[in-house]
């Protein structure tokens, strides 16, 4: 199929801008001369690129220092280059005196008999088994997105097998390297369940080698990093090495330490981009943001406009925004050489997604204002997802994935 013209190619930015004209809505509330016609507006919220380019990503490594900023030999102890990266796989050795009997696998993988996996081995699995997929990072106590990118990787369950049967295990520990200090581990868990018996049509948990089409940098977790799709960040953990099975049936999540759900999973959320303190009278609101769909999926994004001094118990009129469309011609949007078709939740013949959004990815959301009296004004939105349920519900507990609602200021002058 041969690429629309670009005369005729709606453009991402075409698409907001023509959204914004035809869905100008005025607030009874608010405005008292609906009929009035706004002057020329301001420019409409230019809609995020779906893929975040490495470097913009927001950075919130850890360490002392921050292993992303080794240099020469220290980078290379760290085996934390390329040719010297390596994993180990083994079984809990140490296990609580609860556990009865201690988890084993048939083949270790490990440094000190040479076995430990390296990066041109789980390249070469990739090749049969790998993964690709678009994934929105978040943490679970950031109140904005870290970024997108499109991930690619072998599945966990692929890399254990390579260790022969498992035994008596009921959890699969991972951790990255952070300077060899114990007191810097960061680490995470997931059950046997969801590393190995992931069902159709779902997304695995996966060590990742490529984001966006290239070797996954140091800053960005690189060589190696694990992603778990459904999860927040520090599930995700960066500078794989060691993953551990074990019969123990309790998370030793890093997170959970610090009064953390360790198994939220993504919320579907909406984000408010900021917005001018002044907009002049006359003058159309334009506004927009980011939309995460969330473990529960992503059914719209809603938002009210009221006055910022109409107290907590005025009556908030909830209207519908636009969504962002899925890319008509993918080929604009993926790196090179990369087909639609081969990423996870795209239909493996037209190369069209499933489902829009993916779930676990996020896209623009849009809308405008016109015939705003002059006042103050205070701005909301919410998501509601595929249960009918609107942000901030079912969970609104900050610490299983913060969910509150954007709120943003303004007045009409």
């Amino acid at each position: 199929m041969k690429p629309m013209p670009p005369s005729s190619r709606l453009t991402r930015r075409d698409f907001v801008r023509t959204g914004s004209v035809l869905a100008a809505t005025a607030l009874n509330s608010a405005a008292p001369s609906l009929g009035r016609a706004a002057t020329a507006p301001a420019a409409a919220p230019a809609p995020r690129p779906l893929l975040t380019p490495a470097s913009k990503f927001r950075d919130v490594s850890r360490g002392k220092p921050v292993p992303h900023t080794l240099k020469g030999d220290a980078l290379i102890a760290a085996r934390l280059t390329p040719k010297t990266w390596r994993l180990e796989i083994t079984a809990d050795t140490t296990p609580d005196p609860a556990v009865k009997e201690p988890a084993s696998l048939s083949q270790p993988l490990t440094l000190a008999d040479g076995t430990a996996l390296d990066l041109p081995a789980l390249l070469k699995l990739g090749q049969q088994h790998g993964v690709k997929f678009l994934k929105a990072m978040q943490c679970l106590n950031i109140p904005t997105p870290l970024g997108q990118g499109l991930w690619e990787g072998v599945p966990l369950r692929e890399v254990l097998r390579l260790c022969g049967p498992l035994r008596k295990v009921r959890r699969i520990y991972y951790w990255g390297f952070h300077n060899n200090d114990p007191k810097q581990l960061f680490q995470s868990s997931l059950s046997y369940s969801q590393a190995m018996e992931t069902p159709p049509g779902e997304l695995p948990a996966f060590l990742a080698y490529r984001l966006n089409g290239e070797p996954i940098s140091l800053a960005r977790g690189g060589p190696v990093r694990m992603i778990i799709p459904w999860a927040h960040g520090f599930k995700s953990i960066k500078w794989l090495q060691r993953i551990v099975v074990t019969n123990d049936y309790r998370a030793n999540d890093t997170y959970a330490e610090q009064n953390n759900d360790p198994e939220a999973p993504l919320k579907t959320a909406a984000y408010l981009d900021e917005l001018p303190a002044k907009i002049p009278a006359g003058q159309a609101l334009q506004f927009g943001g980011l939309v995460l769909s969330g473990w529960s999926g992503l059914q719209r994004v809603e938002y009210a406009l009221g006055r910022s001094n109409a107290g907590p118990d005025a009556p908030e009129r909830w209207s519908e925004a636009r969504l962002e469309p899925a890319p008509a011609d993918w080929r604009a949007v993926l790196p090179a050489g990369i087909a639609a078709r081969e990423i996870l939740g795209f239909d493996p013949k037209s190369g069209q997604p499933a489902t829009w959004p993916l779930r676990y990815s996020m896209i623009s959301w849009s809308s405008s204002v016109a015939g705003l009296a002059p006042g103050k004004y205070a701005l909301r939105a919410r998501a509601v997802d595929l249960n009918g349920f609107a942000q901030p519900e079912p969970r609104p507990i900050q610490k299983s994935g913060r969910n509150s609602l954007d709120v943003r200021e303004f007045e009409v002058v």
